[in-house]
């Protein structure tokens, strides 16, 4: 019989003694969500300004998510790809038509979605560009963040995600982001073997990084006239985060591969999607790539429904229109510990300047202690990304908090 939780510290304890020391999370823990909030062991609220990393776009248990999942898993909820349901097609039809593609590949994490697309542009490299197999080399970006598997950290160049996991996988070159002459010239100087080029449109895990206006249309462009795939990991920044459906939609770009994950189910599963037409879809057959539950009932129910929540209750608009109150707020701010707001729609970052010995994480802390979660990235960077849900009153509540925090270490 599992052991119930009654204090917030037997939680951590626990997780301490029995899990993997592989994170080290905001000291709370909590135990209940809706829209918004969330609730800790204690009963204490607070506001979500994390979003479980843009998962939660709709809002914790969203009752239509909820209520597709549970019809769902009353009905059938396994079967794998060894069959046939009546699930999938249905989805696979949706999606496709939503984002514009021939065809979906269906997977679980973010994680095997980035290696999705980098064995499709592989395979699509050798297929139908005619590189030899073992030159075949993918472009990615300094400052990355793609996912935790070996291949995946091999392309970054954060020494906490690839030391001491060696070797590492080959064929990947790394160029400054947002630079588009380092594009052009690698890819001057190996186009030929190149298959793809693999970028976020916003570095979310680097500090909510964007680029400059433009980046991504010349890029896109570059690989058009190099005949390179654009390939899109749009897991954190896509279902109406940053204003738009996705954040490449800024630019009118249209990725060759476009990576899906995290709010593609609401937070409710893990559900990926690669996304790509006929061309390069149809270069994987039968028995080449898949996955046990990749495109299992639940997670086409599930995913359904929560894209169906984004178009009816317009969080592309309210993403947008929210996320310039949140930025005007910020930097009405007057504190010399942010040095910098940026960001996009309701992706936001603000960078904590260290004073009196404070730090972001103190920040952190502080706002936790008046009702508001949020979480540093590369030490002195926290990340603000609220379920699109909130209510612009909610919103300038919240704004109120995060004030607080950082004046109390005038």
């Amino acid at each position: 019989m599992i052991e119930k939780i009654t204090s917030s510290q037997q939680a951590i304890d626990m997780e301490n003694k029995y899990g993997a020391h592989n994170y080290s999370p905001l000291p709370v823990v909590l135990s209940k969500g809706e829209g918004a909030f969330v609730w800790d062991v204690e009963g204490k609220k607070y506001f979500d300004f994390l979003s479980a990393y843009s998962a939660v776009n709709q809002g914790h248990c969203h009752p239509k998510i909820i209520s597709a999942l549970t019809k769902q898993a009353n009905t059938l909820t396994l079967t794998s790809r060894a069959f046939y349901n009546d699930s999938l097609g249905p989805y696979e039809k949706y999606i496709t038509q939503f984002f514009g593609y021939d065809k979906v590949l269906p997977m679980n994490t973010g994680a095997e979605g980035v290696e999705t697309a980098l064995k499709l542009a592989r395979r699509w490299g050798v297929v139908k560009k005619g590189i030899d197999n073992d030159k075949v080399l993918i472009v990615c970006c300094e400052g990355n963040f793609h996912g935790r598997t070996v291949t995946v950290i091999s392309m970054s160049n954060d020494p906490s995600s690839y030391t001491n996991y060696g070797p590492l996988t080959p064929g990947f070159i790394r160029i400054p982001y947002n630079n588009v002459e380092a594009l052009e010239k690698v890819l001057t100087e190996h186009g030929k073997n190149i298959a793809g080029f693999l970028v976020e449109p916003i570095q979310g895990e680097a500090g909510v990084y964007v680029p400059d206006e433009g980046y991504l249309k010349k890029t896109y462009d570059l690989c058009k006239k190099h005949n390179v795939l654009f390939i899109a990991d749009e897991i954190q920044t896509g279902i109406a985060r940053t204003g738009k459906m996705l954040a490449c939609d800024h630019e009118n770009v249209h990725p060759d591969i476009l990576i899906l994950g995290k709010a593609l189910s609401g937070g409710v599963l893990p559900v990926s999607a690669v996304l790509a037409d006929d061309d390069i879809m149809l270069c994987i057959q039968p028995g080449e790539h898949g996955s046990t539950f990749g495109g299992f009932p639940l997670a086409c129910a599930v995913a359904v429904a929560a894209l169906n929540v984004v178009k009816e209750e317009n969080m592309m608009e309210k993403a947008e229109h929210l996320g310039k109150i949140f930025r005007e707020h910020i930097k009405n701010i007057s504190s010399d510990m942010i040095a910098l707001v940026r960001g996009k729609g309701l992706l936001n970052a603000v960078v904590i300047k260290e004073k009196n010995n404070k730090t972001a994480w103190d920040v952190c802390l502080k706002m936790r202690d008046l009702g508001l979660l949020a979480k540093p990235t590369h030490g002195d960077i926290i990340r603000f990304a609220p379920p699109l849900v909130i209510k612009e009153k909610e919103l300038i509540e919240a704004c109120g908090i995060i004030k607080q925090a950082i004046l109390s270490f005038e």
